[in-house]
């Protein structure tokens, strides 16, 4: 099982970055917070003072097409916010 699936890049989480040292990841949903603590340490060599992990419902979305009115969701997923401890930082662009 892979835990870490990516970080995610958002404004809202850069807000997050620069205000309060907090990280954003999409995570797999059957991971828990140990897993992922010991999952980004390995990673990214850095120390987690604490996680908060949000399980984000699917969005239901629609639209209409030739073949008629089609709907569907957009799949769940479950998002980590790591706080780490104060002095320290993870640089997403250096293994690119």
């Amino acid at each position: 099982m892979e835990i870490l699936k990516k970080p995610i890049l958002t404004e809202k989480a850069s807000i997050l970055t620069e205000k309060l040292n907090r990280y954003a990841f999409k995570v797999d949903h059957r991971a828990n917070k140990l897993q992922i603590k010991s999952a980004i340490e390995k990673m990214y060599g850095v120390n987690i003072q604490a996680i908060n992990t949000i399980v984000v419902s699917g969005k239901a979305k629609s639209r209409y097409t030739k073949a008629g009115f089609v709907s569907g969701q957009t799949p769940k997923y479950k998002k980590a916010i790591v706080t780490l401890k104060d002095g320290e930082t993870i640089d997403f662009y250096s293994n690119i």
